[in-house]
């Protein structure tokens, strides 16, 4: 059983009550059709999860200005370092001597899976609450993975080491965006990091925070890195704004042990970077 479903998320003062969520339009499909329920969204699920709604935890795609992209190739441009090292002339910024070029971007499906424990195929109320609450939250951390990589893998893209402490990196590559005319509004951490260099160690948080720098914690930067970046304008989300949860046979090794009913979801998107001077991997050094 395929169905569309057309609640988005809801925003705004006078938003209209919002309908049923992700899991709940699942579950009254799989009701129908344990074996072959298919729900379609007009919108992005991850967008509809809202989880800071109970705890503050800010995720990749809040930190990006989001364009909407249909299935096919999004023509758009980068900025970057021109090859070698350019000797820059007396009086000349560091980003006169880039260079424009044009960038072909496409979305590209973002997959997580789970399944469906035994005694909850016949109760839609628990199985509702079982795809909003787990399922959305691998496909988060999917998300957080893909959209992170898309920055991290970018060639122009530099790493910057570091030698001295964590929060002394961190510091360097704020200072080195705003040398390139940009503003490092935004940094991913490892939640090690995070609690272990960040909190509790001095005002480095707190200033952070009074310059109105964003920090996002999550697993996909490794411990003792750092993603620091003009996240807002150096690039841009696509978004296909189309979601599908559905039953369906995983890939080989995706569960460790085979058997039950395996539901995954799937999301479309990808990150355009059209500024990679205005990104910076801190790593030791």
């Amino acid at each position: 059983m395929t169905v569309t479903a057309q609640n988005g998320p809801q925003t705004g003062p006078a938003a209209p009550a919002a309908g049923p969520s992700p899991g709940e339009e699942f579950a009254r499909a799989f009701l129908e059709d344990p074996e072959k329920a298919e729900v379609h969204f007009g919108f992005t699920v991850t967008d509809a999860f809202k989880p800071g709604k109970e705890r503050h935890r800010l995720t990749a795609r809040h930190l990006f200005r989001k364009q909407r992209a249909g299935s096919g190739t999004v023509r758009t441009w980068f900025e970057t370092r021109p090859p070698g090292e350019p000797v820059a002339a007396e009086g000349r910024l560091r980003e006169d001597s880039f260079v424009f070029s044009p960038a072909d971007h496409s979305v590209a499906p973002i997959t997580a899976w789970v399944r469906v424990p035994d005694g909850l195929a016949g109760d839609p109320a628990a199985l509702g609450a079982f795809v909003d609450r787990r399922l959305m939250v691998r496909l988060g951390t999917a998300e957080n993975r893909a959209l992170t990589h898309d920055v991290l893998r970018h060639p122009d893209v530099a790493a910057l080491p570091y030698r001295g402490s964590y929060a002394a990196g961190l510091l360097a590559a704020f200072d080195e965006i705003e040398q390139t005319g940009g503003t490092g509004h935004a940094v991913m951490v490892n939640p090690r990091d995070y609690y272990g260099q960040l909190v509790g160690s001095g005002s480095l948080l707190a200033d952070l925070a009074r310059e109105g720098v964003m920090v996002c914690r999550h697993r996909q930067v490794a411990p003792g890195c750092a993603l620091v970046g003009d996240f807002a304008m150096a690039a841009v989300l696509l978004d296909a704004e189309h979601s599908v949860i559905k039953v369906a046979e995983p890939p080989p090794g995706t569960f460790d042990e085979p058997g039950g009913t395996a539901v995954c979801a799937v999301v479309h998107e990808s990150v355009a970077v059209q500024l990679p001077t205005h990104f910076f991997h801190v790593v030791p050094g």
